[in-house]
């Protein structure tokens, strides 16, 4: 009998963003099936996005940064050993031994050992309250140090140094910043943009020290830190201390090995990431490439990981160096530099903008010749994208057109079309505008190129490059819009998610069950036609429940622990005494934390499944309802005092907000639904930032619809003056139900309006105007929702079958959740947030 040769072994040492890209490489070119590859890990979990690792403070779990697709390495056949690094490597053995004794074989080496915190040798480094900021176990323990502490301060300006800063801040910590560099990100900006992202950093209240370093961590008799000495004399406060004054490359294992490392450190590799020894290599913050360069960008990392996967399999690549342009967005201030960020080149002349009270700089460096060397934008980067792959080419256009903003002189905004065929296009994968071409669709290019999955500040460019879609289905279930299939809904009176897409769904996805996209979206449209259809309204009877996005399904906003929080409808702002002490009772028997929320409700949050239907019955026995906060449906109708208490109303605004919250609550649409009336021309209410919006006037009201606030605030559209009670009413319910039946999936009102065909004047031709004769049957779509709307809340207590669904564990009714804890903040609770990991929750 023949046994067959053995594979050859490849044995990678880290599983960081560049270990990941390698095994994708690899994978890619088919090396996985002729190969036995082992990835020894140093850290509890696989690799996950070290770029995005911030995000974590604003609600992303660790498992949301996994950069490791499931089911991945099974696929592959890789063994990956978690909490377990590599130790010690013989490479004349050819043998690598891991820190729990294994000792792994191997033919060829791949070191992606990444690199570490570089931290300052002063006086009390080590002390208890101090931190680096680079892994996620790193900033679990931030976190939870945190929670006692008030102040807290970074040792470092750069990158990481502003959003550690950033964390620091949103923790709650009066937080500041020490940067031994004159400026902030000196790296990356010249004086001008530093002194721009000072001024815009120091007004969001963190403070910050330049030119100093810190002498001396201080400490109290317990030991932990309290405070820091700087070499300026100065001595400041602080109860926590997160360095991040640059990183070093871990070469540790390769010089123990006795491979060739650089004079300030990095394994020396040559133009095919090899090291000296010709059966390893290096690739990532742990090399020194062949130009001398330790290179800390994810970017340079997986062009170095696709060259040594080429080379492994005996194919022409060389990674001679690379662009180190960057675009990031820190503390909420856009940042880019690219080339020549600093004008080192001989005779290179500077075009700048500086604009200290936006905090917009622009600077472009160019030749005499007028050839694109480098730029530094701080406060606006829209160009970034533009501009980066026009570097090393005469610009189309004077440069000092490319830096003024709009309303001096002439700007003029570059297309797509100014850019060569050879121009990269996405820097993290090395992607250009012609491989960005030859695909059809943004899917296809992340797909085929990898273009866009990295640090996503190419994916406004790509977007242009792309042809406009000729398909535009609302999703691969689906070949109609989603005006389309509420017309088909409607028509044929269709009430069941399987009928209409064993009847209406493309061809491959009949008899399927549909995606994630298509369900809520069908549900919505059902929902908003239940009364017409004569189906049920209540959005979680048979079919429907499956169909809802998560918060519906139990009717409460899920927050970010797991727990649930409830907010009762309050028409127009108004409460009564005795309802306003029925809500301080629920949230003090429950234990709920309360909020008083922008839009004149209140909030209470951290309520578990079982307990929501407890506190509905408290709250509709005292005359509440649901305020379907929860819902891609009318959320609230805020209102002033108005003419009843405020001696410059001129109508009664409060009675009008209640009157429209009564009559659109539970209404169903594409997006949430806000509202507002303001009683007189000063809009206290800020009713001109709604989806629709009402001012009184001497002579009756003013309708404004299709405003916005949030991350892209549009003022509204006046529709109509002078109304009546009456006429009003019956505009908005045009208005409302027009946008029900013509809107895309998860279209604002705002972004919709700015869409349809004709604006605001074919919008008042349609409902004003008649155009289309659909008034008549518009308004009586509404008096139908009207005349049906039931309180969901009410619904489910009156049902012992729909109360069965709020359980935290179905085998285990009753029994509640032991993973949703909370801790004491501010006389109230906030959630005491559990992380799984490999080895068990951290908190």
């Amino acid at each position: 009998m023949t046994v067959p040769e053995p594979l050859p072994a490849i044995v990678l040492i880290g599983h960081g963003m560049v270990g990941q890209r390698y095994l994708e490489a690899l994978a890619e070119r088919g090396a996985t099936a002729t190969h036995r590859i082992t990835v020894l890990c140093e850290e509890p979990r696989p690799a996950y996005d070290r770029v995005q690792l911030t995000s974590y403070f604003s609600g992303k779990t660790p498992e949301d940064l996994s950069l490791t697709p499931a089911g991945f390495m099974e696929r592959h056949g890789i063994e990956l050993h978690l909490d377990d690094p590599a130790e010690r490597v013989d490479t004349g053995a050819r043998t690598v031994t891991s820190r729990s004794g294994q000792v792994f074989p191997y033919d060829v080496l791949v070191l992606a050992t990444g690199s570490y915190p570089f931290v300052p040798p002063v006086p009390g480094k080590d002390a208890p309250g101090c931190f680096v900021y680079r892994t996620i176990e790193d900033l679990l323990a931030i976190e939870e140090y945190a929670k006692t502490r008030t102040s807290g301060a970074v040792v470092g300006g750069g990158l990481l140094g502003l959003e550690a800063a950033g964390a620091l801040q949103g923790l709650g910590l009066a937080t500041r910043i020490v940067e031994f560099a004159p400026r902030l990100m000196p790296v990356q900006v010249d004086a001008g943009g530093g002194a721009a992202l000072l001024r815009t950093i120091e007004s969001m209240g963190l403070t910050v020290h330049t030119g100093v370093g810190t002498q001396e961590v201080l400490t109290g008799e317990d030991g932990s830190v309290r405070g820091m000495s700087l070499s300026d004399g100065t001595a400041v406060d602080t109860d926590l201390v997160v360095f991040s004054a640059g990183v070093r490359p871990r070469d540790q294992l390769a010089r123990a090995a006795g491979l060739a490392v650089g004079e300030r450190g990095g394994i020396s590799v040559d133009a095919r990431c090899r090291t000296s020894d010709p059966h390893v290599y290096a690739i990532g913050e742990c090399a020194q490439a062949v130009d001398g360069r330790v290179y800390g960008l994810v970017a340079p990392g997986y062009e170095m990981a696709e060259t040594a996967a080429e080379d492994l399999l005996g194919r022409e690549k060389e990674f001679t160096g690379a662009d180190l342009s960057t675009k990031l967005k820190l503390l909420g201030v856009d940042v880019a530099s690219f080339g020549d960020a600093h004008g080192a080149a001989e005779g290179s002349l500077d075009v700048v903008w500086s604009d200290s009270r936006s905090g917009v700089y622009k600077k472009l460096v160019v030749s005499a010749d007028g050839v694109l060397l480098g730029g530094v934008l701080v406060g606006d980067a829209d160009s970034y994208g533009l501009l980066r792959p026009l570097t090393g080419s005469v610009l189309p256009v004077a440069p000092e057109q490319l830096v003024l903003p709009a309303g001096v002189g002439a700007p003029v905004a570059l297309g797509p079309s100014a850019l060569p065929d050879t121009a990269v296009i996405c820097s993290c994968h090395n992607v250009t505008k012609k491989a960005i071409t030859a695909c059809a669709t943004l899917p296809e290019v992340k797909k085929c190129t990898k273009a866009g999955t990295g640090c996503g500040s190419c994916l406004k460019v790509i977007g242009q490059l792309l042809p406009a879609a000729a398909d535009k289905g609302l999703c691969g279930c689906f070949p109609y819009t989603r005006a389309e299939l509420y017309e088909i809904v409607r028509t044929r009176r269709l009430a069941s998610y399987r009928e209409i897409l064993d009847g209406h769904g493309r061809t491959e996805a009949r008899g399927g069950d549909g995606c994630e996209v298509c369900k809520p979206a069908v549900g919505s449209i059902i929902a908003s036609l239940a009364p017409t259809l004569g189906a049920s309204g209540y959005v979680l009877d048979g079919e429907q429940a499956a169909l809802q996005d998560t918060n519906d399904h139990f009717l409460a906003n899920l927050q970010r622990n797991g727990s649930y929080s409830v907010v009762p409808r309050i028409p127009g702002g108004e409460i009564t005494p005795d309802k306003l002490i029925v809500i301080g009772e629920v949230a003090r028997d429950f234990g709920l934390y309360t909020k008083i929320t922008g839009g004149q409700r209140i909030d209470l949050f951290g309520a578990s499944v079982d307990q929501l239907p407890q506190i509905w019955a408290r709250l509709v026995d005292a005359g509440f309802e649901s305020g379907h906060a929860y819902g891609k449906a009318l959320r609230t109708v805020k209102s002033c005092v108005g003419q009843t208490w405020c001696r410059y109303g001129v109508q009664d605004s409060v009675r009008m907000a209640i009157d429209l919250e009564l009559r659109y609550r539970g209404l169903r649409a594409p997006h949430k639904l806000k509202s507002a009336v303001s009683g007189c021309a000063r809009e206290c209410a800020e009713a001109q930032s709604k989806d629709f919006g009402v001012i009184a006037t001497a002579s009756g009201w003013n309708l404004y619809v299709g405003g916005n606030g949030g991350a892209t605030p549009r003022h509204a559209d006046l529709l109509a003056q002078d109304l009546s009670d009456a006429e009003l009413v019956r505009l908005i319910d045009r208005f409302l139900m027009f946008y029900i039946r013509t809107a895309d999936r998860l279209e604002r009102t705002s972004t919709w309006l700015d869409r349809l065909e004709g604006g605001l004047e074919h919008l008042r031709d349609v409902v004003m105007h008649d155009s289309l004769g659909l008034c008549a049957e518009l308004e009586a779509l509404m008096a139908e929702h009207v005349a049906h709307y039931r309180d969901e809340w009410a619904e489910t207590l009156s049902d012992p079958e729909r109360l069965r669904r709020f359980v935290s564990f179905v085998n285990a009714p009753g029994a509640p959740d032991p993973t949703v804890k909370f801790v004491p903040e501010r006389d109230q609770v906030k959630p005491d947030l559990a992380v799984l990991t490999i080895g068990g929750p951290v908190r």
